[in-house]
């Protein structure tokens, strides 16, 4: 079923259908925590419908974010988003294979990156019958070292790769970083409450940077009786 849901920055709203893969709490965390310099371009890898994208345009100073989709359905939702918002000056979106990145943009030509991939391994858990929710929550055609590559090529030196994942998947990220000459320079684990062990992390690296590595407060989503904390909160209401 397709909604139009109000984002809470700069009257920004988001067309979603509840038959995709819809955005969560990740994608908060990541544009709140993702490095964009005023007047740079940004690129989203696996956008989805344009969540990430959109937030950015409402938080941010970006000259041009552009938000790169594999899949159509999803395509469609992020365009008309943009139509709806008349934000075509500063957004768009691209329908294909983030591995075809070449195509479109060329080499060291960005200031940042963005991504909330797929989380699980393809060959991990339950894969769903719904091919459009399997994409997005399975690493059926493109996978962490991917998400890398096409960052480096992506990105100036100096230029930001901003991540969220499984907090397991850790390992995978700093070793890719590292192949591909991204330095992890900021961590920060997310917690459901604070007693919690993490399920998320949020990771941001530089390219060509030193080695110089900063763990940061963590992150807790809920209070004890299941409402927002107070820095949740606020993230939700449009503060950075």
């Amino acid at each position: 079923m397709e909604r139009i849901d109000d984002l809470g920055v700069n009257n920004l709203k988001l067309i979603q259908n509840s038959d995709y893969f819809c955005f969560g709490t990740d994608a908060v965390l990541l544009a709140n925590f993702a490095t964009v310099k005023p007047n740079s371009s940004v690129v989203d890898l696996c956008t989805g419908n344009g969540i990430i994208p959109f937030l950015l345009y409402g938080k941010t100073n970006a000259k041009k974010i552009t938000g790169i989709e594999i899949q159509k359905e999803n395509y469609s939702l992020a365009k008309r988003s943009v139509e709806l918002n008349n934000a075509s000056d500063r957004v768009n979106f691209i329908l294909d294979d983030a591995k075809n990145i070449e195509n479109y943009f060329e080499r060291e030509s960005v200031g940042t990156v963005t991504c909330n991939p797929p989380y699980m391994e393809g060959n991990w858990g339950f894969i769903s019958p719904n091919d459009l929710k399997a994409i997005a929550r399975h690493e059926l055609y493109i996978n962490i070292d991917d998400v890398v590559c096409i960052s480096a090529y992506l990105l100036k030196f100096g230029g930001y790769l901003s991540l969220i994942h499984k907090s397991d998947r850790l390992c995978d990220i700093i070793c890719a970083m590292r192949k591909y000459n991204i330095e992890p320079k900021r961590i920060r684990f997310v917690h459901s409450h604070i007693f919690d062990a993490p399920k998320l992390v949020l990771v941001e690296g530089i390219k060509g940077a030193k080695k110089s590595l900063k763990i940061l407060n963590p992150l807790c989503i809920y209070n004890d009786d299941g409402t927002y904390t107070d820095e949740v909160k606020k993230l939700y209401d449009g503060e950075k």
